[in-house]
């Protein structure tokens, strides 16, 4: 199974786009130690979200993008596709906004951060009470 879309034209000689310069051929420098652990965070923080959110009808998450100045949606595969490919390849997809999705389905990375700590803060306190104590 692949996370990206497989090229019709990989190989082929008569690949319309073949003349066209692929900012993606330029060398990067790898990821730093400390970006990849990031990426690795969001991976694991993703996974989180997704157990918490999707139960209750969030298809993914929305990220303004600097470039376009638009917001992004993301549902949870495609995001979690992204992120492994930044870690493999160094560098970012090229992206679109989605078509026409209904931003009531996605929430912010802050807002889904905030309710992964409410739920967290939410199990710790129960934790926390004496059995008796609940409903008190």
């Amino acid at each position: 199974m692949h996370d990206e879309p497989i090229d019709p034209f990989n190989g082929d000689p008569a690949d319309p786009s073949a003349g066209l310069h692929d900012p993606g051929d330029e060398p990067l420098d790898p990821l730093t130690d400390v970006e990849r652990q990031d990426v690795l965070e969001d991976l694991a923080d993703l996974e989180i979200y997704q157990a918490l959110l999707a139960p209750i009808g969030v298809r993914g998450l929305v990220i303004d993008c600097e470039d376009c100045r638009e917001p992004h949606y993301f549902d949870w595969d495609l995001l979690r596709g992204n992120l492994r490919h930044l870690l493999s390849s160094g560098r970012p997809r090229v992206h679109e906004p989605a078509y026409d999705p209904d931003p009531d389905h996605y929430v912010t990375w802050d807002y889904a951060r905030g309710y992964a700590d409410g739920v967290h803060d939410t199990l710790t306190e129960n934790a926390d009470e004496e059995p008796g104590e609940r409903g008190r």
